[in-house]
């Protein structure tokens, strides 16, 4: 059986470079992703992170953390906020204009249009809430709408339950695990792998418009469908 050149050496797909994301502030209806910047939020993020509401559960996959006081932390904020890659963004509650948690854009491959979200902690307030959700919304739109990558990938420790929760949750997909891959904090990380890939991007990205549409909240604040649901009935 002859094959086809697209079977035996890969789809031609037209593509050229993408830019890489800029340090700029996403809004959305519940939340406001920003550049971080340690003056601006570093304390209100020391609270959210070791305050006495705060889940110190957090650090466990973390490379960095937690912190014996708040000198140290600042000084990694400083450290990160700089950088290009991973570029960190503070995930803000517009409303009280205090930061609860941080996320990044890393491992970027502007050339082939690929992506990471990843140094992901939410502090107490944005824990299971429709902020942090929406947040994770407006990174990814922003790379595979915005900027139009080909993949979005989400990774993390094999270990890490409810990371790996929350990616399936997202709508990433399940690659594998690479085993052995990294050492954090002197302890063996295999890594699980998650990408979304742009044809599957339109009807992901609809499932979280659909599930952050506030008709989908009760009175209560109670969702009346789930995100997975959503995106089960989103057209792409």
């Amino acid at each position: 059986m002859t094959m086809t050149d697209d079977e035996r050496y890969g789809v031609r797909v037209a593509w050229k470079p993408a830019e890489a994301p800029e340090r700029i502030v996403l809004t959305g209806r519940y939340v406001r992703v920003e550049p971080l910047d340690a003056a601006i939020h570093g304390a209100n993020l020391y609270q959210a992170a070791h305050g006495p509401d705060a889940d110190r559960s957090l650090w466990d996959y973390l490379a960095n953390g937690p912190y014996d006081d708040e000198a140290p932390f600042l000084e990694d904020l400083a450290r990160q906020q700089p950088s290009p890659d991973p570029l960190f963004f503070a995930i803000v509650d517009p409303e009280s204009d205090r930061a609860h948690g941080v996320a990044s854009l890393m491992r970027i491959d502007a050339a082939n249009g690929v992506g990471e979200i990843g140094h992901i902690w939410f502090g107490p307030a944005l824990q299971r809430s429709r902020a942090a959700t929406e947040a994770i919304f407006l990174l990814a739109n922003y790379l595979m709408t915005t900027l139009g990558y080909r993949r979005l990938e989400w990774k993390c420790n094999d270990l890490n339950r409810r990371s790996r929760r929350a990616a399936v949750r997202y709508g990433f997909t399940y690659e594998g695990t690479f085993r052995q891959h990294i050492v954090v904090k002197n302890r063996n990380r295999d890594t699980a792998w998650y990408a979304i890939v742009d044809g599957e991007w339109p009807r992901i990205r609809s499932g979280f418009e659909a599930w952050l549409d506030p008709a989908n909240f009760d009175d209560a604040g109670m969702q009346r469908r789930t995100l997975e649901d959503c995106r089960e009935d989103a057209q792409g």
